[in-house]
């Protein structure tokens, strides 16, 4: 891909990020799961912005997953049992900027599959 294709789509999912995260925020009862898919894997976090800490975050890496469909639905199954640990049924979804296609919507499908609520 050339080099300024790939800043210009960069820079677009820099513009999508901050228009999203300008409107939603997260909180203990109501935490902002947010999502960083890289090449390689996904990472997802549960965030209380108020008190700016991580509730429960799962790295793919460690789960030894892909980032495509099936790995998204096993990191998201795995993902909801430790929220259900912490007493999370819900949040509010942050797709950190990414197109809701594919593998970041199979990732929310799957958590609200597993009873996250989102």
């Amino acid at each position: 891909m050339r080099i300024n294709i790939l800043k210009r789509k960069i820079s677009l999912r820099i513009k999508r990020k901050k228009r999203i995260r300008a409107r939603i925020s997260g909180t203990e009862v109501l935490p902002r799961i947010s999502v960083f898919k890289s090449n390689k894997t996904l990472y997802i976090q549960a965030i209380d912005d108020v008190k700016a800490v991580t509730l429960a975050a799962i790295d793919g890496r460690k789960m030894n997953v892909k980032a495509n469909k099936e790995g998204a639905k096993k990191i998201a199954a795995e993902f909801a049992k430790i929220l259900k640990a912490k007493k999370i049924e819900q949040g509010i979804f942050d797709r950190n900027g990414y197109v809701y296609h594919g593998v970041i919507a199979a990732l929310a499908e799957s958590l609200r599959e597993n009873g996250i609520k989102l």
